[in-house]
């Protein structure tokens, strides 16, 4: 098998048995990268931090793709303003955006109202997005998502 140390510095090909020695001197596991290659490559590495940068770079991947802006019913100008360009923000930097217009008490009647009022937000994003989904109605919001427009 083909072995690199935690530094990622090719130590050549060498046997299982030494590699495995190799690994319990340093006190670490040997981690099977690549089994499909001739020969196959390992390397020697704790296992657990190896999980552990894995599952950060996920996270922050994810963090990454998605971005929410929650607006109200009655929500004034000058909020709503600095919002859309929050919005922008994170269309610009390459991210989707969810939109939630959240309805409390006696808004929930008027959702004709709330349904305008959200679709007057995603309008004046258009420019910079495009809708992936329309606005739809689950319980007390309205929730819409856009994407960055692709020029």
């Amino acid at each position: 098998m083909r072995l690199v140390d935690s530094e990622g510095e090719p130590l050549g090909v060498t046997p299982i048995a030494k590699a495995l020695d190799l690994a319990r001197e340093k006190g670490v596991d040997l981690v099977e990268i690549s089994p499909k290659a001739d020969p196959p490559v390992c390397k020697i590495i704790d296992y657990g931090k190896m999980l552990y940068a894995l599952k950060k770079k996920e996270q922050s991947a994810k963090a990454k793709e998605m971005k929410g802006i929650r607006i109200t019913f009655r929500i004034d100008e000058g909020d709503l303003a600095r919002q859309r360009e929050k919005a922008k923000e994170f269309l610009n930097a390459g991210h989707s955006l969810k939109i939630q217009l959240v309805m409390k008490g006696r808004e929930k009647a008027h959702q004709d109202l709330a349904r305008e009022k959200m679709q007057a937000f995603v309008d004046s994003l258009a420019e910079v997005s495009q809708l992936e989904n329309m606005p739809r109605s689950t319980g007390n919001q309205i929730t819409a998502i856009v994407k960055p427009s692709k020029n």
